[in-house]
């Protein structure tokens, strides 16, 4: 906007898209007497420039006694009403909607100046604009504006701080670095919008985008961690569960992302429901946190063909499956040993134990049923993953490695929300005790042929045999519980 107040006022005026004829009748309603167009512009140019310069020994007031108020506009429009008192209704012929136009123009101007000055000295809990206004605000800004209650970003801060993963620099802290990043992800932002919200340079907010991002990116080493051997809890408190599943430990499927990736790949991440995205294949607890996020393959991938490649990789450092113990996968996957997945040619999807034939009719069908309500907790996490960092759902003008790495940035800030709330976090309580119904892609259901030993089909086919057979004894000896 220029200095000039003047044309301030024009390039607003521009901007509304009417034209000159328009605005010279509004000026004059009813029975009152027509004035020529330079007449009113040369009115409304004289009291915009009698409230620009009230304005400005406004806005040096507010820097001169450092009150903690922002500029109001309702104050500028207050001075205009009062200087128009002193002149007579022949002089000045404006309605209140132009007014505040004009109010509006040069109270914008010299609020702007304030506001995009450097700010002296950021804290946590005092600083300039945005940051002081979410952080001092209610929790359930917080919670929009960060996608975190206040303690836990706050916690967050100060373990990034503690562990030189960030660093305070002179014109932005940490708390301010994290509240770019968080707007950018929660809200998939573009670069223009976040600076005129933080009021910093484009160059600012992509250097702290991508410092952040790599910060917590190595912080996902330490929060996403191996599953415990023991059996969950989740399994044991519930009858249906247990003892069938009780060497269950975790969950494995797979999450397609959408992808912005060059016209010469496309065809490569074009999936089989025809849009872009990268396969990611991940693994978690009945407790929703995540064990193991691997990124980046193409969408065009099954989810069989990633799973093998990470096995076969040891680079991947995928969690070693302890001796008995195994994951639940589902029919995209093959059934090996470690790697349960539901008996084919039967039900198997939670939609389809609904209505009138809800009750199971043999014992591949029990298991299968309760197969996949154990299986929903992955559909959880990727519910509530997406719903608190919606750049997931969209496919972000980046370059494919930062794609990639916002995947594992997201995942670990959702399991460090998890560790920090547990039950607390609204996003986290709104699927408890609730099933995520997905509608199945049997193309995407399909397995591919895999070179799988005889030995790990043997154990793999055992395990689930014994698992069925001792549900459905149980099941018709109790018919309450299946």
């Amino acid at each position: 906007m220029s200095a000039d107040p003047r044309g301030a006022f024009m390039d607003e005026d521009a901007s509304s898209g009417g034209s000159g004829d328009d605005s010279s009748k509004r000026l004059q309603p009813g029975g009152r007497r027509k004035r020529s167009r330079k007449a009113a512009g040369d009115a409304i140019v004289d009291a915009m420039l009698q409230i620009a310069s009230a304005s400005k020994m406004r806005a040096a007031a507010i820097m001169k006694n450092n009150e903690e108020d922002p500029f109001s506009i309702t104050k500028c429009i207050n001075v205009l009403d009062d200087e128009m008192q002193e002149k007579s209704k022949d002089d000045f012929d404006l309605e209140l909607d132009e007014m505040e136009l004009i109010a509006a123009a040069a109270g914008y101007y010299y609020y702007n100046t304030l506001t995009t000055q450097p700010c002296p000295s950021l804290s946590p809990t005092r600083g300039c604009g945005f940051m002081t206004e979410v952080l001092n605000g209610p929790e359930d800004l917080c919670r929009e504006m960060f996608r975190m209650d206040k303690h836990v970003f706050q916690n967050l801060c100060n373990v990034l701080r503690q562990k030189s993963m960030l660093r305070d620099t002179a014109g932005v802290m940490i708390e301010e670095q994290l509240g770019i990043f968080l707007n950018i992800i929660g809200h998939n932002e573009r670069n223009r919008v976040i600076q005129e919200r933080f009021q910093h340079s484009g160059e600012t907010i992509s250097r702290h985008f991508n410092n952040v991002l790599k910060a917590v990116k190595s912080l996902s080493r330490e929060v996403l961690q191996p599953p415990p051997v023991n059996t969950p809890s989740e399994i044991i408190v519930n009858n249906r569960f247990f003892p069938y599943f009780q060497d269950c430990i975790g969950v494995i499927d797979g999450m397609h992302i959408p992808a912005n990736v060059p016209a010469k790949d496309q065809s490569r991440f074009r999936n089989r429901k025809g849009f872009l995205s990268q396969n990611v294949l991940a693994a978690c607890t009945f407790d929703l946190q995540f064990i193991f996020i691997y990124p980046g393959w193409e969408g065009s991938a099954a989810d069989a063909r990633v799973l093998r490649a990470v096995l076969d990789d040891p680079d991947q450092n995928f969690p070693q499956v302890p001796q008995g113990k195994y994951y639940l996968v589902d029919m995209g996957y093959s059934n090996m040993e470690g790697f349960i997945a539901p008996y084919e040619g039967v039900r198997c999807h939670l939609h389809e134990f609904r209505g009138a034939n809800q009750l199971p009719r043999n014992a591949k069908e029990l298991f299968n049923h309760r197969h996949s309500c154990l299986r929903n907790a992955i559909h959880k996490s990727f519910h509530v993953l997406k719903t608190r960092f919606p750049i997931l759902k969209l496919a972000p003008q980046y370059a494919f490695h930062i794609q990639r790495d916002i995947v594992i940035a997201a995942c670990a800030l959702h399991n460090f929300i998890r560790r920090e709330e547990q039950d607390k976090d609204w996003l986290f309580s709104s699927v408890e005790g609730i099933k995520v119904d997905v509608m199945p892609d049997i193309l995407d259901e399909q397995a591919e042929i895999q070179l799988v030993s005889s030995i790990q089909e043997q154990v793999a086919f055992s395990v689930r045999d014994s698992i069925a057979a001792a549900m459905w004894e149980d099941y018709i000896n109790n018919w309450d519980e299946w």
